[in-house]
């Protein structure tokens, strides 16, 4: 099994873990923490693959995902009003 393979693997399980343990949490706090956990599998990945650091990737990312998981939430929100 490659490192790439482990690094994604150990990334979504944490990822969903992560998800998982917040059941109580409103609908934009979803989902800015869907966006950062999506971005920081994401990140990692694509740091892996492009030979850059993983963790460098996971952390950008986890940055970018949950700007655009707060991003969606207020546009969902302006669709609704």
């Amino acid at each position: 099994m490659s490192a790439l393979t482990r690094l994604g693997g150990a990334a979504l399980i944490v990822s969903l873990v992560s998800l998982a343990a917040c059941s109580d949490l409103n609908t934009t706090e979803e989902r800015t923490l869907s966006g950062a956990g999506l971005g920081a599998a994401g990140g990692a990945v694509i740091g892996a693959v492009t030979g850059g650091n993983p963790l460098v990737g996971a952390a950008i990312g986890t940055a970018a995902g949950a700007a655009g998981g707060y991003l969606l939430d207020q546009s969902k929100k302006d669709e609704v009003q």
